[in-house]
């Protein structure tokens, strides 16, 4: 199995985990039971916080939201691997699991400095978004080391001479 393949597969299975996850979190909100993290302690002040909502969205609707999206789009690509060199699907999920990947750093932000409260289920959805991200920049034909050192120096913000 060459490694098109085996990334593909590996990206599906994080976003079908993440899915779960997601889905797992959103049931026991419903249900109003107490959500108990792997590591034994309770999870609901995280899950329940002022923070738990984006946009009046609880933020397990856009995890499942957008692991769905990921799971049918990467098993799409799966089964038919021409799709991936079109120009617009490649760079559109990537585009999505960078903003899944920094949503989930404001989050995990929020429950350290703000909340001070951990949920493990809650980190593990930011790590599977992280792993997916960084698969799929692997995946990407993106030359992603030029495009994050010209997308940092400083030249690139300010206009060009003559325009100001």
């Amino acid at each position: 199995m060459n490694s098109y393949f085996a990334l593909h597969i590996f990206l599906t299975a994080a976003a079908f985990g993440g899915l779960l996850l997601a889905a797992f979190i959103h049931f026991k909100k419903r249900l109003h039971t107490t959500l108990v993290c792997p590591i034994g302690h309770s999870c609901d002040p995280v899950v329940h916080s002022d923070y738990s909502r984006f946009m009046d969205i609880p933020v397990e609707i856009l995890g499942i939201i957008y692991y769905t999206i990921i799971v049918v789009a990467y098993s799409t690509l799966l089964a038919m691997p021409t799709l991936h060199e079109t120009a617009l699907l490649a760079p559109t999920l990537l585009g999505l699991s960078a903003v899944a990947f920094l949503f989930s750093l404001y989050l995990t932000a929020v429950q350290a400095f703000i909340l001070k409260e951990w949920c493990t289920w809650c980190l593990i959805s930011a790590a599977l978004c992280a792993i997916i991200f960084f698969a799929g920049l692997r995946l990407s034909s993106v030359d992603w080391p030029f495009f994050l050192a010209s997308s940092l120096t400083a030249n690139s913000y300010l206009p060009a001479k003559g325009l100001a």
